[in-house]
């Protein structure tokens, strides 16, 4: 390469003794000129040429190719390993220039090459997103550490090019090194271990509604990196937990809520027990016109009916024998009323069950599953619900129980 440029410079007059010096120039600027041009062929013709094609493919997966830059990237390589390869032979005469020269390209191509790696795992990380399965398994931490691994390797590289030595060197003095490395990348390595747990364990995916009370994080999980995980809070605020955190501590994930066929009720309402008694002949009449406990009344009255006589009570006392009260057929119109509500799951559990009394009443509770899981539909129906039940319990001589105010207490003293 040299040879024919020294025999045409001895031609030109005023040159002689400088023969070599003007070679060396003149074949490092035409290095520098073909890499400039190759770069702008690949960078604006083939790569070009590539992105149209990926563009008017039917598969929207390898245009993320063309977002990320991938290609783009891969037309800086060019240069930088035409330079590399051809400096030594351009620089004959200057070979301390030569290895500067050759250093820095082969220092740009590795910067180059971590950039398209970079730009690789990006692209398939976005690819990955774009399917079902990614909701279940987040991959986010892997595509991290694979990161830092392209990164501290390539860190390594550059290194042992400055100081003339072989990478394979600086990693076995890395050996001594574990300890304080260890301690460097204490929360990446705690991430990484805490992000194997949980994909492999599917404790927490992307969407999911999550509580995790001692951080003050109540909402669906954004994203799950190496050292953090991302909770959009229902007020819109964003709270980042530490991945580990997420192993180390207890929190709630609402997900078997949502994948199941209904939203749990569970809900009481507090009796006023003084309000609690046996239902008498005028009473059962009144409750025989309820269309849901009609045909309950008939059958627990001969039920009862049944028992009595055969126990020998003849009524005289309230006391003997079996009768209705108030509170259970209450009971039973609440239990027959949530099993004809359209809005209840029929295949789940349905219940209406009298807990321990307690210093606010006796509770009633409603435990039943909602078919709508919809947040804002769920409290609607739960809220139907208990309007109606508040509405109709003084209906069967019940009064719900309340703490007295000020406005009973003036009403007391007034009275």
């Amino acid at each position: 390469m040299i040879e024919p440029i020294n025999q045409w410079l001895s031609n030109i007059p005023g040159i002689k003794g400088y023969e070599a010096l003007s070679a060396n120039a003149i074949a490092m600027v035409a290095i520098l000129l073909i890499a400039t041009i190759s770069f702008f062929i690949v960078k604006y013709g083939l790569i070009r040429t590539i992105n149209m094609l990926i563009s008017k493919s039917k598969s929207d997966l390898d245009d993320v190719l063309i977002k990320h830059r991938v290609f783009s990237r891969v037309a800086h390589l060019v240069p930088a390993y035409l330079i590399y390869t051809y400096t030594p032979k351009a620089l004959t005469v200057y070979p301390w220039l030569s290895n500067i020269v050759v250093n820095t390209a082969a220092i740009a191509m590795v910067i180059i090459i971590a950039l398209i790696i970079d730009a690789l795992i990006n692209s398939l990380l976005e690819i990955y997103h774009s399917f079902s399965i990614s909701r279940r398994i987040p991959i986010k931490s892997f595509a991290q550490v694979a990161k830092l691994i392209t990164y501290f390797v390539a860190i390594i590289v550059i290194a042992s090019l400055v100081i003339g030595q072989s990478p394979l060197n600086l990693f076995a003095g890395l050996g001594a090194m574990t300890a304080v490395l260890m301690l460097i990348f204490k929360d990446p390595i705690l991430g990484f271990v805490a992000g194997l747990q949980l994909s492999s364990n599917q404790m927490v995916a992307i969407g999911d509604w999550v509580d995790i009370p001692q951080h003050g994080a109540s909402g669906d999980v954004m994203e799950i990196a190496l050292t953090t995980v991302k909770v959009r809070n229902f007020d819109n605020t964003i709270t980042t937990v530490p991945t580990q955190s997420l192993i180390n501590d207890s929190f709630k994930n609402w997900r078997g809520m949502q994948e199941s066929p209904g939203r749990r009720i569970k809900r009481s309402i507090f009796i006023d027990v003084n309000s609690i008694k046996f239902c008498d002949d005028d009473a059962l009449t009144r409750y025989s016109k309820i269309s849901y406990i009609k045909g309950y009344l008939q059958g627990k009255k001969d039920e009862l009916q049944a028992h009595n006589q055969k126990a020998g009570h003849d009524g005289e006392s309230r006391v003997n024998g079996r009768r209705l009260t108030n509170i259970g057929t209450f009971r039973a119109y609440v239990l027959a009323y949530l099993k004809h509500h359209p809005s209840i799951n029929q295949d789940l559990t349905i219940m209406a069950r009298q807990l321990a009394p307690t210093e606010h009443g006796l509770p009633i509770e409603i435990y039943a599953f909602s078919a709508d899981k919809n947040w804002v539909n769920y409290e609607a129906i739960q809220a139907d619900i208990f309007d109606h039940l508040f509405a109709v319990v003084s209906d069967f001589d019940l009064r719900v129980f309340q703490k007295p105010s000020g406005v009973d207490l003036r009403n007391l003293i007034a009275d």
